[in-house]
C-alpha cells in the first residue's frame, strides 16, 4: 500500500514538474515573439534598439502588458525624451543645485533584494518656482538611485524603492503638481523601475490630497503603493529592507545619506 501511494506521489510531482517546464517553454517563446515583433515596430518607427538589452525591452513590454506595437511606441518615445532632457547621459548638479541645497532626498544603499533605498523627507520640500529645475532634479534623482545599484554595468532590469516619510508634513509643503510630474515623469519614462513605494506618516489632512493625486496614477503604480499605518507594517518594512541601510528615523540603523553625497563607483568599459 505505502509503495503504491509513494509511486503515485512521485508521478503526480513528475507531473506537476513537466507541467511547470512545459509552462516555462511556453511563456519564453511568447516573450521571444513578442521581443521580436517590438524590435521590428521600433525599427518601423524609425528607430533602432541596437545596444539595448533584453532586460530594458522587456520593461516596455511589460510596460504595456505584453503589446509590442504600444511598447514600441512607448520605447522610441523614451529614446527622443533621453535625447532632449538628458543628452549627456546624466543631469550636472549644477544645473540642480536649488533643488539639492534642501538636502530632502537621500540615498541609503542596497535592500536585502539587493534593490537600491531612497527616502525622501517631505517636511524638507517646498513647491518649485523653476519647474524645468524639478523635472531634471527628479531625472537626476531616479537616474542615480537605479545606477546606485548597477555591478560593473548596466543590466537593465533594475529596480528602485522609495520611502516616502510624511513626518511633520505641513501645508506648505503640499506640492501636488510636483508629486503628479514626478509620478509622470515614473510612469512614462522608467517603466518598471518601481519595486515599491511605501509611504510613512501619513497626516489626516493629506489624504484627500492623496486621493486626488492617486487618479493620475496608473494601476500597477498604485500596487506597488504601501501606505504603512500601524506597527506590523513597520515591522514589515523593517524586514524587507533590512536595519542596515534603513535610516534610524525608519527602525534601522543607518545614518541619512543626502544624495548628492553618494559616489557612485565607476562602470565597467
Amino acid at each position: 500500500m505505502f509503495i503504491v501511494v509513494l509511486h503515485f506521489v512521485n508521478a503526480k510531482s513528475e507531473a506537476w514538474t513537466i507541467l511547470l517546464i512545459a509552462e516555462s517553454t511556453v511563456m519564453e517563446k511568447s516573450q521571444e515573439l513578442a521581443l521580436t515583433q517590438m524590435r521590428k515596430s521600433v525599427q518601423k518607427l524609425g528607430s533602432s534598439t541596437e545596444k539595448i538589452g533584453e532586460p530594458t525591452l522587456m520593461r516596455f513590454l511589460i510596460a504595456r502588458s505584453m503589446d509590442a506595437d504600444k511598447a514600441a511606441k512607448m520605447f522610441v518615445k523614451w529614446q527622443e525624451w533621453r535625447a532632449t532632457w538628458v543628452p549627456n547621459g546624466f543631469v550636472p548638479e549644477s544645473e540642480i543645485g536649488e533643488e539639492l541645497a534642501a538636502r530632502k532626498i537621500f540615498l541609503q544603499g542596497l535592500s536585502r533584494s539587493g534593490q537600491p533605498l531612497m527616502v525622501a523627507m517631505a517636511s524638507k520640500h517646498f513647491p518649485s518656482k523653476d519647474q524645468l529645475q524639478f523635472k531634471k532634479f527628479v531625472i537626476y534623482l531616479l537616474d542615480k538611485s537605479i545606477a546606485s545599484s548597477f555591478k560593473g554595468r548596466e543590466i537593465g532590469n533594475e529596480k528602485v524603492i522609495v520611502i516616502l516619510d510624511l513626518q511633520n508634513l505641513s501645508y506648505k509643503n503640499v506640492d501636488v503638481r510636483g508629486f503628479i510630474t514626478g509620478f509622470q515623469c515614473l510612469q512614462d519614462y522608467y517603466p518598471e523601475r518601481l519595486a515599491k513605494l511605501f509611504i510613512l506618516n501619513m497626516p489626516r489632512f493629506f489624504v484627500s490630497v492623496w486621493r486626488m493625486i492617486s487618479r493620475f496614477l496608473e494601476k500597477a503604480t498604485l500596487e506597488k503603493i504601501v501606505i504603512v499605518s500601524n506597527e506590523d507594517e513597520r515591522e514589515d518594512l523593517v524586514k524587507e529592507i533590512g536595519c542596515e541601510v534603513l535610516p534610524e528615523e525608519h527602525g534601522g540603523k543607518a545614518k541619512l545619506v543626502p544624495i548628492q553625497d553618494v559616489v557612485l563607483p565607476p562602470l565597467d568599459n
